[in-house]
């Protein structure tokens, strides 16, 4: 393992701390566990919107903290579920009377202690609902769609209930604006080389230096396939036809577009997969509304790349466009 860490062991909370030293305007540390960030001040008047998953994935989950955005985030240890404790702590911090919306990825952990949290949030008379994000194509087929795993489409669904929660909207008009996104976002990954945990020391997996595999997993969970390397316009074909495949889009259709770097790819590689799927996407008749190029949802120093579209109505596409702030995101 080659890193530039202290121990293993604090390597999440001295990140925190590191966050927080650099944009004091933006993040603070709270809770009891000191793993629940959250905005300086909570905003009044509005819902609150929280999220909280495993650390890695940087500026997933807590990195989206900030104006139209996040209002607070429970965080795990690496690839690893926050307790009940932090995600409650996030709910109370962001409750304003006005109900909390949790973002939550589809994972087992985080799911359970979500669920665990609302229910203890409403014995304090806190009204608590979720969303849950399951966007990539490759974990399951569309029958079995709540199977996937929430991956970078989270980005884009945690975009739409900020921007509707800062909008003024109920709770039940918030949860249903992120439920419509995640709904409509369909994501798919290829990876190129393996992450080492911190407290692993050692690679998650192995992958042949001339290996790639399409639509492995954000903690290496196992793709469709796996061969050699291809050129990178034959990597995008694949990867689109996936996505097209599962929701077509139809002539006319505006869509957002996110190519998300994995975490040690180089942006000029992403520009190469945005070039291809611009090609594409306009040939199979979309007009591209928005796009984003850049890491978004990482997995430590994984090499590779995922491609994420949402399919976009007129609320939707407001939404997105609409303000937002925090050092990973503006508009």
């Amino acid at each position: 393992m080659k890193k530039l860490i202290n121990k293993p062991e604090n390597y999440v909370d001295e990140v925190l701390q590191g966050m927080t030293a650099a944009h004091p305007e933006t993040y603070m540390i709270d809770g009891a566990t000191r793993r629940m960030l959250r905005r300086p001040t909570a905003i009044a008047g509005k819902v609150g919107v929280i999220s909280g998953g495993g650390f890695g994935h940087l500026p997933v989950f807590a990195g989206y903290i900030g104006d139209g955005l996040l209002d607070a985030c429970a965080v795990g240890d690496v690839f690893a579920s926050p307790d009940m404790n932090p995600m409650l702590e996030a709910i109370q911090f962001a409750d304003q009377r006005k109900g909390v919306l949790c973002v939550v990825g589809n994972y087992g952990g985080d799911r359970m202690n979500f669920d665990m949290a609302c229910e203890m949030a409403e014995m304090d008379d806190v009204t608590a609902t979720k969303v849950i994000v399951s966007d990539d194509v490759a974990a399951a087929g569309p029958e079995e769609a709540e199977k996937r795993r929430g991956v970078a489409g989270f980005v884009f669904v945690t975009k739409i209930a900020g921007a509707a929660a800062a909008a003024g909207r109920s709770l039940e008009e918030v949860a249903a604006a992120a439920q419509s996104a995640a709904d409509n976002v369909r994501s798919v990954g290829v990876a190129l080389s393996s992450c080492t945990v911190p407290q692993a020391g050692k690679p998650t997996f192995n992958i042949a230096d001339d290996e790639m595999e399409i639509g492995m997993g954000i903690h290496g969970e196992p793709g469709v396939r796996r061969g050699q390397l291809r050129p990178v316009d034959e990597v995008a074909d694949e990867m689109i036809e996936m996505l097209l495949a599962d929701k077509p889009v139809k002539t006319g259709a505006r869509i957002a577009v996110l190519i998300n770097g994995l975490g040690a790819t180089p942006i000029e590689e992403l520009y190469l997969l945005f070039r291809r799927a611009k090609q594409r996407f306009e040939t199979a008749g979309a007009v591209i509304a928005f796009h984003r190029v850049g890491n978004y949802a990482t997995s430590m120093e994984m090499a590779g790349a995922s491609i994420s579209i949402l399919h976009l109505d007129d609320d939707l596409e407001t939404l997105l466009k609409a303000h937002a702030a925090c050092p990973f995101w503006r508009n």
